[in-house]
């Protein structure tokens, strides 16, 4: 298996995040990258360092006022007379979530505080000197990965990191700035008709079902837990299934709190189903490990094993398949976790 990775993705090193009402140190640390580099190398694999790609790869499923937004912020909030360590919101405008829109209307304020409320989406994704960069080298990562099962490859990893799933068209929300596994399976659409999306993270990939959830060319799954009481709330839900001419072509597969390996492998396994009677003719899989039984902010219980069952059926689809790295925050777990998926996945 071909892998990409670039070392700008550790830079970003966020300082808050809230959680429970109290400002608390983040969880979404530069030491994952070291974690995942450590379960590659047992497996023989050395990230390749992906192309720069720029963003015009990005902006096939990103709005571009919020794209410049995320690239110029860091210079506007040190122009400010007086600024925190990291450009965060204070204020959250309500939005209708009307799902037959792809986009929101343009930002109508011109002013830093009225975009920083806008545009990103929660108190997760505050933004920091290295954020951007680190965020256009995980999307480069992301396009050079889908670039490799273009030109043939079977299999790839792209160790993507910060996040994307949660990451709308012009919103960044949930750890996530810009959408990794959305940007990737645009870019095999310029090869591949039908690309399906299975999103095996713990928590529901909203960002991703919002950017193709007008669209029957690509097939979003999400396997995760019930979001009726964790995050991201308001989407998630089995009824959820797409607007015009994506309908029946999102399925939403939510877990009980609690659940462990025999419930996820059932889910993946209808997943695999769908995705057959769909007829994808390539595969992303958005990875994460948050499922985990120790993960510090998770609420499902899968063992590291559980991983390479998901490998092993994901491995059986026969699809030329880019794997996309999303959450998982246990940094213990998450070697353990990327070494039995690429064990079941052999």
């Amino acid at each position: 298996m071909r892998a990409f990775y670039h070392p700008d993705q550790s830079k970003h090193d966020p300082q808050q995040y809230m959680r429970f009402g109290r400002i608390v140190a983040p969880k979404d640390l530069p030491e994952r990258t070291e974690r995942l580099l450590g379960a590659l190398a047992k497996h023989g694999v050395t990230p390749e360092r992906p192309a720069e790609h720029g963003t015009a790869p990005i902006l096939a499923v990103h709005d571009e006022g919020f794209v410049r937004f995320l690239e110029g912020l860091w210079q506007r909030w040190l122009a400010l007379p007086e600024h925190g360590p990291e450009a965060w919101p204070n204020t959250f405008p309500y939005w209708s979530g009307r799902t037959d829109e792809d986009v929101r209307p343009p930002c109508r304020p011109t002013g830093i505080m009225g975009q920083l409320g806008w545009y990103l989406g929660d108190l997760s994704v505050p933004v920091g000197e290295h954020c951007w960069l680190s965020t256009l080298r995980s999307a480069e990562t992301a396009v050079s990965g889908a670039d490799a099962v273009i030109a043939g490859e079977r299999a790839v990893y792209s160790l993507c990191r910060p996040s994307g799933h949660h990451a709308r068209a012009d919103r960044a929300t949930g750890f996530c700035y810009l959408n990794n596994s959305a940007i990737a399976a645009q870019r095999l659409r310029s090869k591949f008709g039908k690309v399906a999306i299975l999103d095996v993270d713990a928590h529901h990939g909203d960002g991703t079902q919002q950017i193709f959830y007008r669209r029957d060319d690509v097939l979003t799954i999400s396997v995760h837990a019930d979001p009726a009481d964790y995050y991201p709330f308001f989407t998630g839900y089995a009824d959820e299934r797409g607007n015009g001419p994506g309908e029946g072509f999102n399925l939403n597969l939510p877990l009980a709190h609690g659940a462990g390996g025999a419930e996820m492998e059932a889910a993946v396994d209808r997943a695999g189903r769908a995705i057959r009677e769909f007829g994808a003719e390539a595969l992303v899989i958005a990875l994460g490990y948050d499922a985990h039984k120790h993960d510090p902010i998770g609420v499902l219980k899968l063992e590291a094993a559980d991983f390479g069952t998901i490998g092993e059926r994901v491995k059986a689809l026969g699809l030329p398949t880019l794997v996309v790295q999303e959450g998982g925050y246990a940094i213990e777990a998450i070697g353990d976790c990327l070494d039995a998926f690429l064990g079941g996945f052999k």
